[in-house]
């Protein structure tokens, strides 16, 4: 099979040789396209009545001969029509004449199409083509049409071809874009500005993650990649007056990779003053329908074989006490000893016995069995280092997060704005970075003295990428365009080997 690729490269670049030997550029600079495929396709019918003539170009992804005529589809921006090739139509002129586009041009092929619109006996939308110039020469054919890639590393790796080939793929990023199109439209609807904060940081805030380090040289210091979307740049803009800010951008985490993790993705964080984590579930919810509806046209989906409705009620549950339904560990009074007991029995793994990460590790055990949507509050503090004690209950902290299919697609709370039970978290937080805990949150003490400055009671929520992968009923690989793979082992030749 390899020795077949290798030969039909080679005969391939012997066409290019004899294209350029005729004086032809097999890879000009521009063309002179005058409309678009899926305009022609539009149009159709009074582009077919005025006989006159459209230029348009794409790729070539089916070539069929018969004699003196030859029928092939050109592709571009996932719309397809078929051209009809005559040799008594082909004149040649500024174009190839039909014995050598037979002979020079391949599948794979990019060109540009002069002709005219025609509807086949069969009923099918066609052109005519009076001449055809090529625009790119591909040295390496395309898949087979009909198999495609069927490695899943390889669809990946060639994320190109993938797309290229399957409309499936292609649709997946075009629901991406309006994804995130939905997210920036209702957010700026209702006054939300569109803010950039800083993506290298001197610590990381705004959750509990292991981030990429490196150095900065001009500064001579170590410094990090964000973990969240500027959370801690935010709040600073709610104390400078700003009362409703938005940011999506790229985060990074040096964790595991998982269907839900990947270490580089898109999230979105906004931050709303003088609002709190009860406004919020309101608020986040009409948002999630709003995106539904724009995407997909729908609220009613299924993941993981979870089938749920966005548009129904959504329920609250307790942290504590769903925990305790579920293992029976009450994790506000059981020792560390009783919780790593529980985490052995459920065959869980966890790193680190601190009690924080212990109560987290329980936690996620039985999110995987919620089928959602549902608002998990009730949080303890422990685990929430930057939200904002109940006046009720001054152990747990005024927080939901959104559980959709057993993951969770969302987290929001009020915010802790007190500098001194700020500052003893941040102290707290210390500690367990001083034993060893990756995933501890780094001490922002410039966060703190803004904080004494005063910054008004306020709402923070983010949601990522997670989100349309649960809507996809996809893993997160599957809807991130390229995601990181490891380099292959093989040393690999440049597409045209040195001779």
């Amino acid at each position: 099979m390899e020795n077949t690729k290798i030969s039909e490269k080679d005969e391939r670049l012997k066409k290019i040789n004899t294209l350029v030997s005729e004086g032809v550029n097999p890879y000009p600079a521009s063309s002179k396209r005058t409309h678009t495929i899926d305009l022609v396709l539009q149009h159709f019918d009074q582009f077919e009545k005025d006989q006159s003539a459209v230029i348009i170009a794409g790729r070539l992804k089916s070539k069929r001969a018969h004699g003196n005529l030859c029928f092939s589809n050109l592709y571009s921006n996932n719309f397809s029509i078929q051209l009809a090739f005559s040799k008594k139509e082909m004149l040649g002129g500024d174009g190839f004449e039909y014995k050598d586009f037979i002979k020079l041009i391949d599948i794979g092929d990019f060109v540009e199409i002069s002709g005219i619109c025609f509807t086949t006996h069969k009923g099918e939308k066609s052109i005519m083509v009076k001449s055809c110039n090529l625009l790119t020469k591909a040295i390496l054919p395309l898949p087979e049409k009909w198999h495609g890639l069927k490695d899943d590393d390889e669809k990946l790796r060639k994320r190109y071809l993938d797309i290229l080939m399957n409309p499936d793929v292609f649709d997946i990023f075009v629901k991406r874009a309006k994804f995130w199109e939905a997210t920036r439209n209702f957010l700026q609807a209702n006054g939300f500005m569109e803010v950039e904060t800083p993506t290298i940081e001197n610590t990381t805030g705004g959750a509990e993650a292991n981030p990429f380090k490196t150095h900065h040289n001009d500064f001579d210091i170590e410094v990090f990649l964000r973990i969240s979307i500027g959370e801690l740049w935010q709040k600073r803009l709610m104390a400078a007056g700003i009362e409703k800010t938005f940011e999506i951008g790229r985060a990074f985490r040096n964790e595991g990779s998982s269907p839900d993790h990947l270490q580089e993705f898109t999230n979105m964080e906004f931050y709303w003053a003088y609002a709190d984590y009860e406004i919020g579930m309101k608020f986040t919810r009409e948002m999630y329908i709003y995106i539904a509806n724009q995407v997909f046209g729908k609220t009613k989906f299924k993941t993981k074989g979870y089938e749920y409705d966005l548009n129904s009620e959504w329920s609250k549950i307790d942290y504590c006490d769903e925990i305790l339904k579920q293992t029976g560990i009450n994790i506000l009074q059981a020792s560390n000893e009783e919780m790593e007991n529980k985490l052995n029995d459920l065959k869980v793994k966890y790193e680190g016995n601190n009690r924080e990460r212990l109560t987290d590790t329980l936690w996620k055990y039985c999110r995987k069995n919620i089928a959602g949507p549902v608002f998990l509050v009730n949080h303890p503090k422990l685990i929430s280092p930057l939200a904002k004690e109940k006046d009720d209950n001054r152990d747990q902290v005024q927080r939901f997060q959104i559980i959709i299919a057993g993951s969770e697609i969302g987290n929001g709370y009020s915010e802790l704005n007190n500098p001194i039970e700020q500052r003893k978290r941040f102290e707290e937080q210390q500690e367990l970075i001083k034993k060893g805990d990756a995933e501890a949150m780094m001490p922002d003490w410039e966060f703190v003295e803004m904080l004494e400055h005063g910054m008004p009671p306020t709402f923070g929520f983010g949601f990522g990428e997670r989100l349309f992968g649960a809507l996809m009923d996809k893993p997160l690989r599957e809807v991130t365009l390229f995601p990181l793979l490891r380099p292959k082992k093989e040393n690999t030749s440049s597409v045209i080997d040195e001779k």
